[in-house]
């Protein structure tokens, strides 16, 4: 019980980082309101969730092998708490929070502004929503489904903005991904997950593990002993196609055959 008697809010803290969540542990722990019931990295989420059924969450965004996002659609409209979003610098996700009045945290944040995050979410919690997907994070997931036409990388001194018809291919690069358009490569931190999903499926087709290929790029196909492929793009660019997907860019390609 907190000094007012009532049962402490449970709070869940997600991150793929154990830096980021013992700051935010070390945060909450000065709110006698509110109790961390847990943390953990993204792909234990799920199961912490449905075991702990946390009141409020704190959510990562770019978490190397399960994302903020896919972990809100893995979770389920019903079971899903509230949400603080974490993210790093990314424009197009905090242009969508506030398109959507969803509250996010930008690393690194201050203290004031963490206890303004914590105040509305225990905020909602208390105005007695009946459970189930907050409205605002649900358009957000549905927003994301369609397919990104565009791509803004931050910069030091300036934000580049790529057409995803301009990338020729994305090749993984630890915790980012490299956008390669036209004999220029951007980084950005994106997880290959993530970004095959953001993807056209219909343009873009995942090739091997740490490699996405905008198919109108590629102009011939060897074959390699054991079933595998290269493939060379327009521009002379060499790519493995690993076998276990040989069958999916197949028939990906022969749909942009026919589509041509």
């Amino acid at each position: 019980m907190s000094a007012s008697g009532q049962t402490p809010l449970k709070v869940l803290v997600v991150d793929d980082e154990p830096l980021a969540r013992e700051n935010v542990r070390a945060l909450l722990a000065a709110d006698p309101q509110v109790e961390v019931v847990g943390e953990c990295t993204g792909v234990d989420a799920v199961a912490v969730i449905a075991r702990l059924r946390p009141d409020i969450m704190f959510l990562d965004i770019q978490m190397p092998d399960l994302d903020g996002f896919a972990l809100l659609d893995l979770v389920g409209p019903k079971a899903v708490p509230a949400v603080v979003f974490v993210t790093a610098f990314d424009q197009y996700a905090l242009h969508a929070f506030e398109v959507h009045a969803l509250d996010y945290l930008l690393k690194p944040f201050t203290d004031a502004r963490f206890e303004a995050a914590l105040a509305r979410a225990k905020a909602q919690v208390h105005s007695h929503r009946q459970g189930g997907l907050d409205a605002r994070i649900s358009a957000l997931l549905q927003a994301r489904q369609a397919p990104r036409s565009r791509f803004l990388i931050p910069g030091r001194d300036k934000s580049i903005v790529v057409a995803a018809d301009q990338i020729d291919w994305i090749g993984a690069a630890d915790y980012y991904v490299s956008l390669h358009c036209g004999g220029v490569s951007h980084l950005l931190r994106e997880s290959m997950e993530e970004m095959e999903r953001q993807l056209d499926p219909e343009q873009f087709v995942r090739v091997h593990r740490g490699t996405i290929v905008n198919l109108a790029r590629v102009r011939e196909v060897h074959p390699l002993f054991r079933g595998g492929c290269e493939l060379k793009l327009v521009d002379g660019m060499m790519l493995k196609l690993s076998r276990n997907r040989r069958a999916e860019f197949e028939a990906r390609f022969a749909v942009l055959g026919v589509r041509r």
